[in-house]
């Protein structure tokens, strides 16, 4: 047991240092690590994270402007064959309220999350995104909508939105084809993302933690993707059940596990813009802190309608009312500040140096 723990203290020190380590490292760290060697992990990437970004937890204001998807990933609350489901839409004018709303409140960037909703077209969606961009200039326009034409990318990004994130969920095709219906392919996936790169986009991707038929080299070969794509932001979580999706059955993600990815990826992308996300909130009570604490350093408040927040329900029992609401904002900020970090509403790019 010492000699496993002294491999791990040794993997994370290559880790800091070097960037990468090999696989079989990254198996023994991420399945044999324990409270004392996570320590020692979360202490190393919260001092990388600090380097880079000092305190600063950067605030992007979320709005969640439709829950309809043409998907039916097996894993989602908002898929298609979900008839359980509440839907609704925004209009143009309502995601701008959104945007006016967060900005009195300082927000500087919008993330604009939706399913994979066809009633928004390409015009409809650079609409938007130009009525943003001309009324609030000085902001960041983040879109994340799923899998589109390389043109329709383009034509967002000329629009004026300058961020986009896209998850990839899993990097492993057979993993991916389990989690996925036959449409849906991973290759798709990987081609969007190289594309919004190409494009100019800062880009975030990600994956989940714990979803169902995730084994340790699933986890090793979404790092070894991401390395492959270096990405601005990085995005993950633990994977979380929902009700009413073919997946009912099996259990949440771990926390443990979520964490520890959090700061592996942290000293493996000390550049990265890595969000203590809204599943971890729901996880555990203090989920969010604790991503902090282990190299996160964003969290996204919603700015959506209280109204609606129930209903954007990619899995069950999510926050969506209180602290990690915009209009809390106070409340979030002494909750970053509890644990030695401090809220920033602007714009917050990617410190590549």
């Amino acid at each position: 047991m010492f000699a496993v723990q002294e491999t791990i203290r040794n993997s994370i020190h290559q880790l800091k240092h070097a960037q990468t380590i090999s696989d079989k490292e990254l198996r023994v760290l991420l399945e044999q690590s324990n409270a004392a060697t996570d320590d020692m992990l979360f202490s190393e990437a919260d001092q990388v994270r600090r380097e880079r970004y000092g305190t600063a937890v950067y605030l992007r204001g979320l709005i969640e402007f439709t829950n309809y998807c043409k998907n039916n990933c097996y894993y989602c609350g908002i898929r298609q064959g979900n008839t359980r489901a509440v839907r609704y839409r925004f209009e143009r004018e309502e995601i701008l309220s959104c945007c006016e709303e967060g900005y009195t409140l300082g927000f500087h960037t919008f993330v604009l999350q939706g399913g994979e909703d066809p009633f928004y077209t390409d015009k409809e969606i650079c609409e938007i995104v130009s009525a943003i961009r001309e009324r609030f200039p000085d902001c960041a326009i983040t879109l994340s909508i799923g899998e589109k034409p390389r043109e329709s990318y383009a034509a967002y990004f000329r629009a004026g939105a300058n961020r986009y994130l896209l998850r990839h969920e899993t990097a492993d095709a057979s993993h991916y084809s389990k989690l996925h219906p036959a449409e849906m392919h991973l290759s798709n996936r990987k081609r969007c993302l190289f594309d919004l790169k190409e494009l100019g986009y800062q880009v975030g991707s990600g994956f989940m933690v714990g979803s169902p038929f995730q084994t340790t080299d699933c986890l090793i070969a979404d790092l070894r993707f991401l390395q492959e794509l270096d990405p601005d932001m990085i995005g993950i979580g633990p994977y979380l059940t929902h009700a009413d999706t073919p997946f009912s059955q099996y259990p949440n993600g771990s926390l443990a596990l979520t964490l520890r990815l959090i700061a592996v990826l942290r000293l493996m992308f000390p550049h990265a813009l890595i969000p203590a996300t809204t599943a971890l909130g729901t996880i555990h009570p203090n989920g969010r802190e604790l991503g902090l604490k282990a190299g996160a350093n964003v969290v996204m408040p919603n700015l959506s309608p209280v109204r609606v927040r129930k209903w954007y329900s990619l899995y069950d029992n999510k926050i969506c009312t209180g602290e990690e609401s915009a209009q809390c904002r106070g409340c979030l900020e002494n909750r970053i500040r509890s644990v030695g970090y401090e809220a920033v509403t602007d714009i917050g790019d990617v410190k590549r140096s």
